[in-house]
């Protein structure tokens, strides 16, 4: 968190007095996640996979136009679901979970009159908080993304994109830990996961 914190500091300050900021507020939804292999710590021959349910969410961009055609920004989103299980668990483990992606990023459009294609690329954080007296997981992600803008008038304009994130977690790593000790164990080194956007930019 720190890290991505001075990053922005950093893009912020060493931005031109003249630059043009923006703010974009935006909703879609995840899916696609990829799951997790688990064993139980307690129970060896008990394994089986953890998946992070599709549903909503929303979040917001803020950021600065480097020139017509870049911008730097951060990006924030938020997504209420559950987490379940598959294989050999019995009864099936369900929890409620909080995924957040913070990150900073850069896009570059390609201007078409209105409508402005563009790619993205982004580094920073997710956290994952699930329900109940388990503890949260903060790791290191980066993201890919592309979409669609079109200019509804100099300073508004709306877009659809698609982006996905890939998570690194700790090979072997404890998961759904309740501050003394974790009774699952996953054996992924990361973990993917799609969103799709709608939103509006504003300039100002």
């Amino acid at each position: 968190m720190k890290a991505v914190t001075l990053m922005t500091l950093s893009v912020l300050c060493c931005a031109p007095a003249s630059a043009q900021w923006f703010v974009a507020p935006f909703g879609g939804y995840s899916f696609g996640a990829s799951d997790f292999d688990l064993t139980n710590t307690e129970e060896e021959q008990d394994s089986g996979n953890l998946s992070i349910e599709e549903s909503s969410h929303f979040g917001f961009m803020t950021g600065t136009m480097v020139d017509d055609t870049g911008s730097v920004y951060l990006y924030y989103s938020h997504q209420d679901t559950d987490l379940r299980s598959g294989g050999a668990f019995t009864p099936q483990l369900r929890e409620t979970l909080s995924v957040d992606y913070l990150h900073l990023g850069g896009t570059r459009y390609y201007p078409q009159a209105q409508f402005n294609p563009y790619i993205s690329a982004s580094i920073g954080l997710t956290q994952l908080r699930p329900g109940g007296d388990l503890s949260n997981e903060t790791k290191f992600s980066m993201g890919l993304g592309t979409g669609l803008e079109y200019q509804i008038s100099s300073r508004l304009s709306f877009f659809a994109e698609i982006r996905g994130f890939a998570t690194f977690t700790d090979s072997e790593g404890g998961i759904l830990c309740d501050g003394e000790r974790c009774v699952w164990k996953i054996k992924s080194d990361m973990f993917w996961q799609g969103q799709t956007n709608l939103g509006l930019r504003l300039k100002f």
